[in-house]
């Protein structure tokens, strides 16, 4: 099939595997790991021993949820640009998912739950930033605790932008290449 100049294969994609379900795992993992360590560090109390001995301090803790946040923001511009190319490009089959809604409605949910998971990651890296390097800059805890409650509501919009996807891929067989090999005519 030739859509737009591009020849698309069997998973309506111009290329063998759909590339944003790699991308949101990738973004995914980067986020979590920020919040994991940024909540670890600010539970942390102590600057001697904290794992096995190895002699790692509160700042490293932060170190780590700070540059992973920033690489998870980063990332999700590449994550969410992928999606909707991937998203242009999905036919959009008959049907309705376990949540009862239809193929094209759950694509428009998720593609905006992308949008708003980009902005809110974007803006959590600007606010961790200031709290890094103005408001907190020096004090033993660099995070604010609503800070992290805000983290962990995030984690929860991802739980569901992520369900949403899964319905795509799984539900509905959009740009899932077995899923679609599976229904082609066998001679």
């Amino acid at each position: 099939m030739n859509v737009l100049g591009l020849e698309l294969g069997l998973n309506e994609l111009p290329y063998p595997v759909p590339i944003h379900p790699m991308l949101v795992h990738f973004t995914i993992g980067l986020f979590l790991v920020a919040v994991l360590f940024d909540i670890l560090a600010t539970l942390y109390r102590q600057d001697s021993s904290f794992v096995f001995k190895l002699p790692i301090g509160r700042e490293s803790l932060y170190d780590v949820g700070w540059w992973n946040l920033v690489a998870a923001a980063g990332m999700t511009f590449l994550t969410v640009a992928v999606g909707f190319f991937e998203l242009f490009l999905a036919r959009v089959p008959e049907g309705t998912s376990a949540w009862g809604l239809s193929a094209y409605d759950t694509m428009l949910l998720h593609g905006l739950g992308g949008v708003l998971l980009l902005t809110f990651i974007v803006l959590l890296a600007i606010w961790r930033g200031l709290q890094r390097y103005i408001w907190r800059r020096g004090q033993g805890a660099q995070v604010q605790w609503s800070y992290l409650l805000t983290t962990i509501l995030v984690v929860g919009l991802m739980l569901v932008q992520g369900e949403l996807g899964g319905q795509l891929g799984y539900e509905f067989g959009i740009h899932n290449t077995t899923v679609n090999d599976l229904q082609q005519p066998r001679n």
